[in-house]
């Protein structure tokens, strides 16, 4: 098994004209269509983080007291989808310049953010099955194509003990051969995700991009700390992953979004915010690895 001690970075090409800056396209797809995971150091501050992370917990613990508020991911791990007002912040996530380069570079202009959660692998959390977040889609396995991507923030600096997420690159082009439900590749196969496996150790303010079909888990969490990370999905056109999900927007704060950010939500606008039920629930993971 590999370490390293944060995601691979991608390489920043400052343009002394204008003051910006600019992601270089080439990286981003090769690192997508290559490992199936990429990623930023130091995106955000890390007070802004710490104010994430207060809004995260929160969350979390009104998520817990009522019915279908949080969905397992396994022995003492939840998946807890939210509405993009419980959080400050979300505008500057969906809007920061690596994730819209990102996103447009792999799923092309007209991409959609179609999810917003978190995963919590609390103390005590054990080793996850080697799985995808769900069944590889035509566009990839016959066209070779990414129509979507998930986006990690984690709300803590990630040591060795919490569980760090694990990653197999490359996998993400695996044909799903003896996968149950899709999802889950036989045990046969255990051993080249061991030998590609790669440990991920972010601080606050880093953040990275996967394809969600690259055969990953989360690891024992032998703390006694949790480790939220953020969640942000994001589709192609044509891709169905907003089925899964009810991103909610309420009209008055829909209004105060720039434009170049509602352009791209696939949500449900309301009056008044509704309790998410949570829907995509992976069933193989509840069990833990056998």
């Amino acid at each position: 098994m590999k370490t390293e001690t944060s995601n691979s970075t991608i390489q920043v090409k400052e343009i002394a004209s204008n003051g910006s800056s600019e992601y270089d396209v080439s990286q981003i797809m090769g690192g997508m269509y290559g490992d199936g995971l990429i990623g930023l150091k130091g995106a955000f501050n890390r007070q802004w983080v710490s104010q994430l992370h207060e809004d995260v917990i929160k969350a979390y613990e009104e998520a817990l007291k009522r019915p279908g508020g949080t969905v397992g991911r396994g022995p003492k791990r939840h998946y807890v989808e939210i509405h993009p007002e419980d959080i400050r912040g979300f505008v500057e996530l969906c809007t920061h310049p690596w994730v819209v380069a990102v996103c447009e570079a792999v799923l092309g202009p007209q991409y959609k953010i179609v999810e917003i959660g978190f995963d919590i692998p609390n103390a005590g959390a054990v080793n996850q099955p080697w799985h995808r977040d769900f069944p590889a889609p035509d566009d990839t396995i016959t066209g070779r194509r990414l129509n979507s991507l998930a986006f990690n923030l984690t709300t803590v600096d990630v040591e060795e003990d919490m569980g760090p997420f694990e990653i197999a690159p490359g996998t993400h082009w695996d044909l799903p051969e003896g996968f149950e439900h899709g999802m889950f590749p036989p045990k046969s196969l255990y051993s080249r995700y061991e030998q590609r496996a790669q440990r991920k150790y972010p601080k606050m303010g880093d953040i990275s991009a996967r394809s969600a079909l690259t055969i990953h888990r989360g690891t024992a969490n032998h703390s006694h700390k949790a480790r939220p990370a953020l969640v942000l999905g994001v589709d192609a056109p044509g891709a169905i992953n907003s089925e899964r999900h009810d991103l909610q927007v309420t009209k008055r704060y829909f209004e105060t979004l720039p434009h170049i950010l509602r352009e791209h939500l696939t949500c449900r606008l309301v009056e008044n915010l509704e309790p998410v039920v949570q829907a995509h629930s992976i069933e193989g993971l509840m069990m833990g690895e056998a």
